[in-house]
């Protein structure tokens, strides 16, 4: 599973690595993102621009907007097959861009993962627009997938890292889908790093420099 990330980097950073408009006046840097909060993502009906959707997936038809607390994962294996997921599948991609991801061990302990060049990178998501009376929200969820041997030492799920080649086409709805379900699968080793970090991660309000730092040995 994927429940926390980071996008740290500078407003014309990312959008110099996106070939994206990054509005500064709305762009905030967030160390410890969860689900429920609102996210910078590049949809497939605006790639030219990041927009900012709620992070948990609403799906069009749903009675009220709570399941979106569920829906902020989407299964690579299972992602046609899912009422919830199959649609947005097919009509409604996005990019998530991060720079970090962060996994528990099975003692509640985080690690934090990155790419090793330290680079950007985009999780392949979806997304949905719901809509009650006058409210409308857009919001998504993060596809994952089997965990390669990095994460898998500690989870194992890991989102769905996207090559960068793919990005462009993951945003083409006129791709067939069985290319684009061809692309969710897990990075490869030798491009992923992690290291601990400290437990102020736990906490979702902790959204400070300090968290995507690695833990101090006492």
């Amino acid at each position: 599973m994927c429940a926390r990330y980071s996008i740290t980097v500078p407003a014309e950073t990312f959008g110099k690595r996106f070939n994206v408009r990054v509005p500064e006046n709305t762009y905030k840097i967030r160390y410890n993102a969860g689900p429920g909060q609102s996210m910078p993502v590049i949809s497939s009906h605006k790639p030219e621009q990041i927009s900012f959707f709620q992070w948990g997936l609403i799906p069009h038809w749903a009675k009220d907007e709570t399941i979106g607390s569920k829906l902020f994962n989407a299964r690579a294996e299972t992602l046609d097959e899912k009422p919830s997921f199959g649609e947005s599948f097919k009509r409604k991609r996005c990019l998530v861009p991060a720079d970090g991801f962060y996994e528990w061990d099975k003692d509640h302990n985080p690690y934090r993962f990155v790419l090793k060049d330290n680079e950007l990178f985009a999780l392949a998501g979806i997304y949905d627009v719901w809509e009650s009376g006058d409210k409308i929200i857009n919001s998504f969820s993060i596809i994952t997938t089997e965990a390669n041997r990095i994460v898998g030492k500690i989870h194992e799920r890991m989102p769905v890292i996207l090559n960068p080649k793919d990005e462009k086409a993951w945003l083409d709805l006129d791709l067939n889908l069985e290319a684009a379900k061809s692309m969710l699968k897990s990075f490869p080793d030798r491009s992923v790093k992690s290291f601990a970090v400290e437990r102020l991660v736990n906490n979702v309000k902790n959204d400070i420099p300090e968290v995507v730092l690695p833990k101090k040995n006492l």
